[in-house]
């Protein structure tokens, strides 16, 4: 039998109990989460979520049923097993019908429960990999996501995970990968998908009207106020708030939000009367909110509170063959609004968008298929629709991933040299001093030791620096003997 494992939350009052089910299923393999009674269980669900739940009956506060209620409406996908001591039927045929997995009767026989656990496990990851199946024979996932790239199936799969949870999930990825593409498609997916979705992007709004976007303001509050308004956080009551572009946000507001997203509570400005509001929180951001703390511009406590989830969606140079799905989806899209018939494109105008590297992404992507619509002639968009950037790194003229400048004229001549009546510069590329006798191999492994050093161990942004791949920089950093954390 296949060894299968897991991360089991156990909900038990008496501590003698908690004890033996923790050594139990710890020599199983698999990672136990104690809480002795529903209140703590249901909080520390908020911040992670398990495979599997074994839930007491019979518990202080909010007892059993209650407490799987619960759990049952923020994850229905969780699988529970109820632990019971009681002889009468009644309450285990009310935990059934609450969705609970199984039910074991007390003092629990210890290959019971670890079989019953396995099989839980077992279950969920079978109806995830049904949905993947599922998805897959559909094309995507998403509907409004296209992609089948081994990046975006792992992004698809933290998606499935997430999104009938209601714990907040921080999405980031650079400029144009899609977050709020999937801010939406986990509203979409989730138990409130019925309920408002509402979104604002925090760097779109001057900093002096951060407060009265966020929370609202009463009638008379400033200048202009002249009646009550709705901020974005009560629009979101019942539903999901996604704010994108969250480390642009002030540091006086980041304080509020801390309250707001702990007590769902807010004021209004100007207001005296505090405000409730049920909403789920998504956040996104183009730069590494972790680094944004240890810089100081962010505070630590909010990003514990943000990134209690975390999804990174991928740059587009690092979704192989996702470049020409979403090229061909484009065109036929685009090709139908402008011109009332899909377009379609070349093989020698796919050749030169897989070279190209895409460094403004899915968003460039589409730029450029809307370019290319307009300006063929006909419904086939050839190499000569497509910007001249794009068609020199098809005939190789340019690194893939470079910015080149095929828009403008090409400057010749080396550094400091005065070439037209002006001094050629080289580009502040930061690299490391070089010494013109060492081998190209040493010189390379110099380049990607000081490059990982100056990007703190971030090897996406080290590997879009070099116009390289991931995993070319993987391997050229074994090959080298250099760490993540290079110094």
């Amino acid at each position: 039998m296949e060894d299968v494992y897991g991360t089991v939350v156990v909900v038990e009052d008496d501590p003698a109990q908690r004890t033996i089910l923790d050594r139990w299923l710890t020599a199983e393999g698999h990672e136990v989460a104690l809480f002795p009674d529903g209140e703590s269980c249901l909080k520390g669900l908020s911040g992670t979520l398990p495979d599997v739940v074994c839930l007491d009956l019979r518990l202080p506060g909010i007892d059993g049923l209650e407490t799987l209620d619960r759990i049952r409406a923020h994850h229905p996908k969780l699988p529970v097993i109820m632990l019971t001591a009681e002889e009468s039927l009644e309450p285990v045929v009310a935990s059934i019908r609450l969705g609970a997995f199984e039910y074991l009767q007390k003092p629990v026989e210890r290959q019971k429960l670890l079989t019953t656990v396995r099989n839980a496990i077992v279950l969920a990851q079978m109806e995830v990999r049904l949905t993947q199946l599922q998805h897959e024979v559909e094309g995507w996932n998403y509907p409004d996501i296209v992609g089948r790239s081994e990046r975006m199936k792992r992004l698809f799969r933290q998606m499935d995970r997430v999104a009938p949870t209601d714990v907040s999930v921080l999405i980031q990825g650079e400029s144009g990968t899609g977050k709020e593409l999937v801010g939406r498609a986990l509203h979409d997916a989730s138990a409130r998908a019925t309920g408002p979705y509402v979104a604002l992007n925090c760097a779109a709004i001057p900093e002096s009207l951060q407060e009265s976007e966020l929370f609202g303001h009463e009638k008379g509050a400033f200048t202009g106020a002249t009646q009550r308004r709705e901020g974005r956080f009560e629009q979101a009551n019942g539903g999901t708030l996604f704010l994108d572009e969250i480390a642009e946000l002030a540091p006086g507001m980041q304080a509020k939000l801390l309250r707001a997203i702990q007590e769902q509570r807010f004021f209004r400005v100007g207001g005296s009367k505090e405000v409730a509001s049920d909403f789920r929180l998504l956040t996104a951001t183009h730069r590494n909110l972790a680094q944004e703390v240890r810089a100081g511009r962010f505070r630590e406590d909010l990003f514990f509170r943000l990134a209690v989830l975390e999804i990174e969606v991928p740059a587009l140079r690092e979704r192989g063959d996702d470049v020409a799905l979403l090229a061909s989806h484009f065109a036929h899209a685009m090709g139908v609004k402008t011109n009332g018939t899909p377009s379609r494109v070349t093989g020698q105008a796919l050749d030169a968008i897989k070279a190209y590297g895409w460094p403004g992404n899915v968003r460039e992507l589409q730029n450029a298929i809307q370019r290319a619509v307009v300006l063929a002639e006909d419904d086939q968009i050839g190499l000569d629709a497509l910007p001249p950037k794009v068609r020199a790194a098809g005939r190789g003229d340019i690194a893939p991933d470079a910015d080149a400048a095929a828009d403008r004229s090409e400057v010749r001549g080396g550094p400091g040299e005065v070439v037209g009546g002006a001094t050629i510069t080289p580009p502040a590329r930061h690299w490391p001093d070089l010494i013109p006798d060492q081998s190209l191999d040493a010189i390379e492994g110099k380049v990607i030791a000081s490059m990982i050093q100056r990007h703190a161990g971030n090897l996406s942004e080290v590997a879009r620096v070099l116009e390289i791949s991931r995993s070319t920089l993987y391997r050229k950093m074994a090959a080298h003997g250099i760490s993540r954390r290079e110094s």
